[in-house]
């Protein structure tokens, strides 16, 4: 949320939006970080965290396991210079396929 209108998000407004303390942010973050979904950068004005590209995917998938689209995560097919190509499965067991962006 923090980064529609932010390049770096500052963990005091992470804590505003997850509506958590804010010592108790920092901790969720740093984990995040070590999982490297997230990444601290230090900008001019102030320091804040960003989402990386393992964490949009994180996003995406969450997404769709909670739409019913994703029940189950296979192995990869595909390799491309753009793209992984992962087989997955619905909630019935249908087999699909899942392209991830690098």
């Amino acid at each position: 949320m923090g980064l529609k209108n932010h390049e770096l998000v500052p963990a005091s407004l992470a804590a505003a939006i997850a509506n958590l303390r804010h010592g108790g942010v920092h901790k969720l973050l740093k984990e995040l970080c070590k999982h490297r979904l997230l990444s601290y950068e230090r900008g001019k004005h102030y320091d804040g965290y960003r989402l990386t590209n393992q964490g949009y995917d994180y996003l995406a998938l969450k997404t769709l396991c909670s739409r019913g689209i994703v029940a189950s995560f296979g192995n990869q097919i595909g390799v491309g210079k753009e793209s992984n190509i992962y087989v997955v499965a619905d909630e019935e067991g249908t087999p699909l396929c899942l392209k991830l962006h690098r």
